[in-house]
């Protein structure tokens, strides 16, 4: 996508704006999640436990999968650029859903859907509507309303 004035971005809404790589999900991964965050459940750290508990082996945890948002995706071209836009800053979520989960070793990748871009003093607030998907699967990991706020000279 282009760099976009406010206004033309505001005419994209309810189109796709992303649609990411595929990143694999690893069990070193989980752990270093796990480390950080210190959710050591046995569902994400022990696959010997985890083989025998309701997933059939480890699972990633639902944060890690929602923090990819702003990182692994945004990276990927997740969001438009905005001309005179200079920084991007995550604003919050309105919805989140783990409607899967999501077993070490799969890849996941993100469709995002622009929701709006409102204009405010200096800034255009940008929600996305967020599918995060596991190659394979009917269903998709999470879905996320994610709010972004960029900052901008150019409000309208």
């Amino acid at each position: 996508m282009s760099t976009l004035s406010v206004t033309d971005l505001q005419a994209r809404a309810g189109q796709e704006i992303a649609l990411s790589g595929w990143v694999q999900i690893t069990q070193e991964r989980v752990n270093a999640f796990a480390d950080a965050t210190g959710d050591h459940q046995f569902i994400h750290v022990d696959p010997e436990k985890a083989a025998q508990g309701p997933f059939g082996g480890p699972i990633a945890h639902g944060f890690l999968v929602l923090s990819m948002l702003a990182g692994d995706f945004t990276n990927a071209g997740g969001l438009p650029e905005i001309k005179g836009g200079h920084l991007t800053v995550n604003y919050g979520l309105n919805r989140v859903r783990f409607v899967a989960p999501v077993r070490v070793g799969s890849r996941l990748r993100n469709h995002a859907v622009l929701g709006a871009a409102e204009p405010g003093k200096g800034y255009v607030q940008i929600t996305v509507q967020n599918t995060i998907e596991i190659e394979g699967e009917e269903k998709p990991a999470c879905i996320a309303e994610t709010v972004f706020r960029m900052y901008t000279q150019e409000t309208a």
